[in-house]
């Protein structure tokens, strides 16, 4: 039975795409920039499939390899954006001319956020405004959990962000609240996610916990996941990926709570009887290294995947493609906290396909969907051009 298996570094780009300076991402490299910073960094397997044979200035600081086991290449962003959202969809065929609104300057308007408080009881809010996540709870956590207000904050990327603390708003009632604000924020307000924030702990020690939950917008047309699930195949979604395309094409989810269950997930499923797909994201290369600037912890969980790697390879049926990508960019050494707009990686494994072929840079993300509806045989008119034939033997 043939099978394909994506699995997005989330955040884990590989140079800034030439249109960066627009973005204010000039200089972004998350890869070879956490090199630098930490020129140990043993990333061997990734570097053995020719994670560092890919095309681009620098990219061989990674260590090249001889005679590669995979293929390797990396792909521009066709969409207008950086966010996780616009990533994923793209890789699944939907490319984002109009990028989703971001409301950094002046927060949510008026008009929104008095629905909100309507439509949840004439609840209050705290925040409306851009801030890190870390901080703005430590900052009104206080008087969160003096008031029950729960603290609505947004950043450079297109989201709402809701936290609460788990023992003041409980974790389910918190989701029901980012439901509402989903069902808001649609039209000129149509960020690309709404994001439950839970948190707990105590005045000054306030810390974010594995409950948090996206509510992303409906893709906005047919993916890889609605035409292989309709092909009557298997899309097993491991992660957020489940909340990224609404639930959508979906035919099993295993949500995970981080990087390390996700590998764990992601080696069980592939070791079940299936076809058609499994797609995973592991977010703690984001959300907990990116975004709070973060090069240790970073280079730490690029090690710990790579040190799997090997395992999940040796599961790996003979029909089995393996991808390994990632969504956007999001480079712990550069001032900014927020996403970076990068090419990412493309890896790819089999054990019936060619070694060492060069793909090249490719124009879009949706090539990688596209090659995988072709070694599936679902006929699509979906964007993105298939490289299935540079890799079959």
């Amino acid at each position: 039975m043939k099978r394909a298996i994506i699995i997005v570094l989330d955040s884990v780009g590989i140079g800034f795409l030439p249109d960066a300076a627009k973005y204010g991402d000039e200089g972004s490299n998350t890869l070879v920039n956490i090199k630098k910073a930490k020129p140990n960094l043993n990333i061997k397997n990734m570097i053995s499939l020719g994670l560092g044979n890919i095309d681009g200035d620098e990219i061989s600081i990674l260590g090249k390899s001889e005679n590669p086991d995979g293929c390797f290449g990396k792909m521009a962003e066709a969409s207008n954006g950086k966010d996780t959202t616009t990533g994923h969809w793209e890789i699944a065929g939907i490319i984002t001319e109009n990028p989703f609104p971001t409301f950094t300057e002046t927060g949510f308007p008026y008009e929104v956020m008095r629905q909100l408080e309507e439509q949840n009881g004439d609840m209050g809010f705290l925040g409306n405004l851009a801030a890190s996540g870390t901080e703005i709870i430590n900052v009104l956590g206080d008087e969160h959990v003096r008031t029950g207000f729960p603290i609505v904050y947004t950043s450079a990327d297109s989201v709402m962000q809701i936290a609460a603390h788990e023992d003041v708003v409980p974790v389910e009632k918190l989701y029901e609240i980012c439901k509402v604000a989903r069902r808001i924020l649609t039209g000129k307000y149509a960020v690309a996610r709404v994001i439950a924030r839970p948190f707990t702990g105590t005045s000054g020690h306030y810390t974010r916990t594995k409950n948090r939950r996206d509510f992303s917008l409906e893709p906005t047309g047919d993916t890889i996941l609605d035409l292989i699930s309709s092909s009557g195949q298997n899309v097993t979604a491991i992660g957020k990926i489940e909340d990224i395309f609404q639930h959508r094409g979906i035919t099993l989810a295993d949500h995970t709570t981080n990087n390390a269950d996700g590998i764990e997930k992601t080696i069980y499923y592939i070791n079940r009887p299936s076809n058609g797909l499994i797609f995973t994201n592991l977010v703690d290369f984001d959300m907990l290294y990116g975004h709070r600037n973060d090069v240790d912890g970073y280079a730490a969980a690029l090690e710990y995947f790579d040190q799997k790697l090997p395992e999940i390879i040796k599961s790996l049926n003979n029909d089995d493609l393996l991808f390994i990508t990632a969504d956007h960019g999001c480079d712990p050494t550069t001032p900014s906290t927020d996403h970076s707009r990068e090419y990412v990686p493309l890896l790819v494994y089999g054990k019936n396909i060619k070694k060492g072929v060069n793909l090249g840079t490719r124009s879009t993300f949706a090539d990688l969907g596209k090659t995988i509806l072709s070694y599936l045989g679902i006929s699509n008119g979906l964007p993105g051009t298939s490289f299935l034939k540079d890799i079959e033997k």
